[in-house]
């Protein structure tokens, strides 16, 4: 209080203390919070540039869920990529398999030589719905017959004929059904018009072809994350800086989605199968697909090297900011602890001290008495 005087030596000890609680009330509030600096009052410098370092990882950490998100999409494309490589090297291994079947439908039938002119007529399989006559002559042997099937052009690689011990053996080197009609008199047992049957196997593996391109577009079309879907077309934009100026776009080439039409994976009728050709020409395109397909995979393989190498320098980025930031802030616990502990001594100290500048006032008293 302003009206009570006391002497110049308690006044100073008393200064004293006031100083020591000031100082110790400050260490404390280091030791509590961590920080040497809490606010502007602090250090202004020290307390704006460390709080400019934070925001700007704070922004980072923001962009490492963009980051995060990118990733599992290109890895949701890369899953399907590499399901619908394996359907396509199922495509292939289907189409070898037909390629590599020879068991083609025949007939044999009883041969007697006509004694006049005649044909004996194809149609159906891979001889389409125009007939085909072969000239029977007269009094033909089945080798004469046989040589006459054969020899002709137009049945070449669709009906193969034989001589099966003394009677006519018909292929049929299609998958669909040859009518076989006898204009000739030469076929016994016929009635005229008969069948001989297409090739199963190969007819079920073309089917069996078709239903896997099906899978293939299912797959793609499920290759998605969180709402993106690469394989689709979509694109994918991933930010790498707080300013926005760097960043990446992915998508398929052209923008185009993975699916069996752009791959020319078309879906086939069984006669693609009737002749070894078309089978060559599907292996062909998918081997063309596949090309394609690895090159996209390798495409995406780099994108995500490049989002996962950015997201690693931006977690070291945030590490190095909020490190500067600390260094600006932060306090040295064993240092204020010392300083704690080197105040309470001096705060006793000056309590005596106090305590012996009082005692001249108290030899006054010692008079009064």
């Amino acid at each position: 209080m302003s009206d009570i005087t006391i002497s110049r030596g308690v006044r100073s000890n008393l200064l004293q203390l006031q100083n020591i609680a000031s100082q110790r009330e400050t260490v404390q509030g280091r030791l509590a919070t961590g920080k040497k600096v809490n606010s502007a009052l602090d250090n202004p410098t020290n307390f704006f540039t460390a709080s400019s370092l934070n925001s700007r990882a704070n922004d980072l950490g923001a962009l490492l869920d963009s980051m995060s998100n990118g990733i599992k999409t290109l890895e949701a494309a890369d899953n399907g990529l590499k399901s619908i490589t394996k359907t396509v090297e199922s495509l292939q291994s289907t189409i070898r398999q037909a390629r590599q079947d020879k068991s083609w439908k025949g007939e044999s039938y009883a041969f007697a030589s006509s004694a006049t002119a005649g044909t004996i007529s194809f149609n159906g399989g891979s001889v389409g719905t125009t007939a085909i006559d072969v000239a029977i002559a007269a009094d033909a042997t089945v080798d004469d017959v046989v040589s006459a099937i054969n020899g002709n052009t137009d049945l070449a690689g669709k009906v193969r004929a034989s001589n099966d011990n003394g009677k006519l053996r018909i292929e049929n080197l299609s998958t669909a059904d040859l009518t076989v009609t006898d204009a000739a008199d030469a076929l016994t047992g016929t009635n005229g018009t008969s069948a001989v049957g297409g090739n199963t196997v190969r007819a079920d593996l073309i089917k069996q072809f078709n239903d896997l391109r099906q899978q293939l577009d299912r797959t793609a079309e499920d290759a998605s994350f969180n709402g993106i879907n690469l394989l689709r077309g979509d694109s994918l934009s991933i930010t790498f800086n707080e300013t926005g100026s760097s960043s990446i776009t992915i998508q398929t080439k052209g923008g185009k989605p993975v699916t069996s039409t752009n791959l020319q994976i078309d879906g086939q009728q069984t006669s693609v199968a009737d002749t070894d050709a078309g089978l060559d020409s599907i292996l062909g395109t998918l081997s063309t697909a596949l090309g394609s397909l690895r090159s996209q995979s390798s495409a995406f393989g780099s994108n995500l090297s490049v989002v996962q190498n950015r997201q690693d320098f931006t977690k070291s980025m945030m590490n190095t900011l909020r490190g500067g930031a600390d260094n600006l802030t932060l306090a040295d616990q064993n240092e204020e602890g010392a300083n704690l502990l080197a105040l309470n001594t001096r705060a006793q100290l000056a309590t005596s001290a106090l305590s012996f500048a009082s005692q001249g006032d108290q030899q006054v008293l010692q008079f009064l008495r």
